[in-house]
């Protein structure tokens, strides 16, 4: 990572294989994966997340970028970030967040998310940022939006949950949408 991601509250680093704790806190939560094809966790469903994340981290070309959302004030780790490059050749990644629900509506997905975009344009060179998310859990499709997401469409039954398939909604923000919005 050239430069290091930050917010006044968190800033975001790699991943350490004693991050799993802070994880598992959290994805141990059905709230937390109730739209997800994951969860609740167990320890060693956590324990190997982090490793995965590891591993991909060591690849090259690198193409899984995933952080660490770190508080400033306590050095907790409350969530992760995470940006994909899907189409090196055309410029296209996607993002994704996840927040523990101890600090759910304070902001930190919004700040997180923008950070995500940041990263990708600035420092991917990306054209083209996307995001998918349940049509159920509007606090996820209210952060999208606030950072300037536009909604493209649905994409339907592409994600097989313990119930059965879910849509999702798809939002995309161009390179110079990006510049446009937060004077990049």
């Amino acid at each position: 990572m050239n430069r290091k991601p930050e917010s006044e509250r968190f800033y975001f680093r790699e991943f350490l294989e004693s991050d799993w704790t802070d994880i598992h806190e959290y994805a141990s939560q059905a709230a937390v994966s109730q739209y997800q094809p994951w969860g609740p966790n167990l320890p060693q469903e956590s324990q190997a997340y982090v490793n995965d994340v590891l591993t991909d981290a060591k690849k090259n070309p690198r193409t899984r970028f995933v952080f660490a959302v770190v508080l400033k004030e306590t050095g907790k780790v409350i969530g992760a970030g995470e940006i994909n490059v899907r189409d090196a050749a055309n410029k296209g990644g996607e993002i994704g967040y996840i927040i523990n629900p101890a600090f759910w509506g304070q902001g930190f997905a919004t700040e997180t998310a923008k950070l995500l975009l940041q990263y990708g344009f600035s420092e991917l060179n990306l054209h083209r940022i996307y995001a998918k998310c349940d049509p159920r859990n509007t606090a996820s499709r209210t952060v999208l939006e606030k950072i300037g997401m536009l909604k493209e469409g649905m994409m339907r039954e592409n994600l097989l949950l313990k119930e059965g398939w879910r849509d999702s909604l798809l939002y995309a923000l161009l390179e110079q949408e990006w510049r446009e919005i937060f004077n990049e």
